[in-house]
């Protein structure tokens, strides 16, 4: 993507401007969040667990949604149970958002480690087939 003043501020779109031919393949094969290991070698991050938002996104949301906050009690990850069931990419409504929340926090009330193996296996698949929410 080309950097510019709306970065923080706005989620990668469908048809962005900001995107480029390259830059287009590494978000629908899913290995532009390759960097995001490093996060998780030095401990800021976890493979499973809820997304991490926008910093703007976490100031709006958290006015608009009571629970919203409740997703930031565990480590952020690459991958969430939001993002393989139906909750990946951009959120233009609030429902979006809270039904992200919703899976968010039904994640953090009901993990196991098969659940987490459950995620990175769905992960996987969506990887393959390239998800149609990959902007």
């Amino acid at each position: 993507m080309h950097v510019n003043k709306d970065a923080d501020l706005v989620q990668a779109t469908e048809n962005d401007p900001r995107k480029f031919a390259f830059g287009n393949f590494m978000r629908k094969s899913n290995i532009d969040e390759l960097p995001q290991f490093f996060n998780v070698l030095i401990g800021n991050m976890s493979i499973v667990g809820p997304r991490p938002h926008m910093l703007h996104h976490t100031k709006v949301y958290r006015e608009l949604i009571d629970t919203y906050m409740i997703r930031h009690f565990v480590k952020p990850g690459i991958t969430g149970w939001a993002q393989v069931t139906g909750f990946r990419g951009e959120t233009k409504e609030l429902w979006q958002m809270k039904g992200r929340v919703k899976r968010d926090i039904w994640y953090i009330e009901n993990w196991t480690i098969w659940l987490d193996l459950r995620i990175i296996w769905k992960t996987a698949k969506q990887m393959i087939v390239h998800d149609k929410k990959a902007y």
